[in-house]
């Protein structure tokens, strides 16, 4: 059963980031954000080990699947397994520009061959009923006329996608690395404000250098959605008081503390079925950015994550942690 998507707000797909315990947390600071896997390669998906690759907890819904590829024979049968398995959304990563990813054909590279990416799209939606969407940024080297952006859009949206994800910068795809290429190029949100404007018919969410629910808000009087990335990850407090600002949720904004203690015993139950400990306890460190005793949370969780590996070893520092 496919649950309801509200694009307000949504977290990125980050790689080593947005794995399914960290999916997990966020979910427990709001209910309402949608949230987004790691890239999954189309090859790991037909070939790998789905259940640690693909599985996650049904309380993480509305969750997307997002995958890298540029065969839309394999993208065909991915979307199936996406619709088989559960997720509310696949989603076509056309924005990373690392070196590896482009030796795979696929990611930013893609920007620059529309129809193929277009034909991606079309195998996806004839093989689902799931949402297809792309992320992308709004161009790459040289190619970052808005005229070439436009053109791309307009032809996965004549393939069947109807919601496009824009990260409001262009890509290097040599000379910058993945990092330097979030940060290096200008940010350009303008341009996608524009995009909207030109076709508002399209729901068109903006990525790239949010840092804030304000933020997020101020965005919204232009386009039709917002993707946290970094600050998700690093500061993910930002997001506890996003059911109430965006959807107007009256439930109360839980402490970092009620957190912790919610996340507890699902990590202790992980921890039983084998998963290490510090897989999931990383996940933390930012949780008290900005708060006093923000130093010494994290310097006793990477103790923790280097050393201890019991099950009740993050129950034990959230109990002795002097913040509430």
């Amino acid at each position: 059963m496919s649950h309801p998507i509200d694009r307000r707000l949504s977290v990125a797909p980050m790689m080593e980031c947005t794995d399914r315990h960290e999916r997990f947390f966020l979910r427990l600071i709001t209910a309402r954000t949608l949230l987004y896997t790691e890239m999954v390669t189309t090859g790991a998906v037909l070939h790998g080990d789905r259940e640690r690759l693909l599985a996650y907890d049904p309380v993480e819904h509305p969750l997307a699947l997002q995958v890298g590829g540029s065969s839309p024979t394999e993208l065909g049968k991915c979307a199936r397994i996406a619709h088989a398995m559960g997720y509310d959304e696949i989603n076509l990563n056309v924005g990373c520009p690392s070196g590896r990813v482009q030796s795979g054909r696929f990611g930013a590279c893609l920007m620059a061959e529309p129809d193929l990416v277009a034909c991606c799209v079309a195998a996806m939606a004839d093989a689902s009923p799931l949402p297809v969407t792309v992320k992308t940024r709004i161009g790459i080297d040289e190619r970052d006329s808005f005229e070439e952006l436009l053109g791309f859009v307009d032809a996965v949206a004549s393939a069947g996608c109807r919601v496009v994800i824009i990260h409001a910068r262009k890509a290097w795809l040599s000379g910058l690395s993945p990092k330097e290429n979030r940060e290096v190029p200008p940010i350009r949100y303008d341009v996608v404000y524009r995009l909207k404007r030109e076709r508002p018919a399209l729901s068109v969410v903006l990525n790239g250098g949010v840092q804030s629910l304000a933020e997020a808000q101020d965005h919204l009087h232009e386009v039709d959605g917002v993707m946290i990335g970094r600050a998700a990850y690093e500061t993910p407090y930002v997001l506890a008081e996003a059911d109430r600002r965006l959807w107007g949720d009256e439930r109360p904004v839980p402490s970092r503390k009620e957190l912790l203690d919610r996340f507890v015993p699902y990590v202790e139950e992980q921890v039983l079925r084998g998963v290490p400990l510090n897989l999931m306890a990383r996940h933390l460190a930012g949780l008290f950015h900005g708060e006093q005793g923000a130093k010494l949370w994290r310097r006793r969780l990477g103790e923790l994550c280097r050393k201890d590996s019991r099950k009740e070893a993050l129950r034990e520092l959230v109990a002795a942690f002097p913040v509430s």
